[in-house]
Parts: structure tokens; C-alpha cells; sequence
């Protein structure tokens, strides 16, 4: 059987290349709006995340948003996309670790 090839994305704070499941995508709609995509699908342009706060921090700092989706991204809009981050990193973590022991079990 042929071994499926698992797409990376690099973080776009820590630049560590990882699987694309392995981090939270940010997604910029083709109307605008700035926000997280957990399931990876909503069209628009994306920029990859660690699941750390750290990472998201960093990428405030130095405004890896705005280079990775090519608008200006202003300081509420972080706001509200850290307190988002915040609150699904719990929900990442733990659909990170059922994926893994899917791939052992299977």
C-alpha cells in the first residue's frame, strides 16, 4: 500500500516545519475577517501556528500575521485572536492527542 504523504506548514513564528494537523490555522476570509480556523478548511489565505501561547506571543511581537496574510492586522484584532487562541489551545491539544493514538491504533 502506497504511504500517503502528510503535508507541512512552517509556524509562522517559531519557523519549525511540522505536520499541517499539528498546527492551528489562521485564516484570513476573502471578506476580511481575521480569525482561527480549527478545522483548516475555511477559504481564504492561512498562516500556521504552534498550539503554544509562546509562539502566538512572537508572532504578535513581530507581526507575523501581517506578512504571512498580506493585510494589516491592528492591535484588537490580536486582542480577540489571543483571547480565541487561548481558548481553543485546551481543545487543540486534545484533538492533537486523539489524532495520535488514531495513527498507533490503526
Amino acid at each position: 500500500m502506497k504511504t500517503r504523504k502528510i503535508p507541512q506548514r512552517k509556524c509562522v513564528a517559531c519557523q519549525e516545519m511540522m505536520p499541517k494537523k499539528e498546527l492551528i490555522r489562521i485564516v484570513r476570509s476573502p471578506q476580511g475577517d481575521i480569525q482561527i480556523d480549527l478545522t483548516g478548511k475555511k477559504p481564504g489565505r492561512g498562516a500556521y501556528l504552534c498550539g503554544k501561547t509562546s509562539c502566538f506571543k512572537l508572532a504578535k511581537k513581530s507581526k507575523a500575521f501581517e506578512r504571512a496574510l498580506k493585510t494589516p492586522v491592528s492591535g484588537e484584532i490580536y486582542d480577540r485572536l489571543e483571547a480565541d487562541f487561548i481558548k481553543v489551545e485546551d481543545e487543540f491539544h486534545a484533538n492533537k492527542e486523539l489524532m495520535q493514538d488514531d495513527d498507533e491504533g490503526g
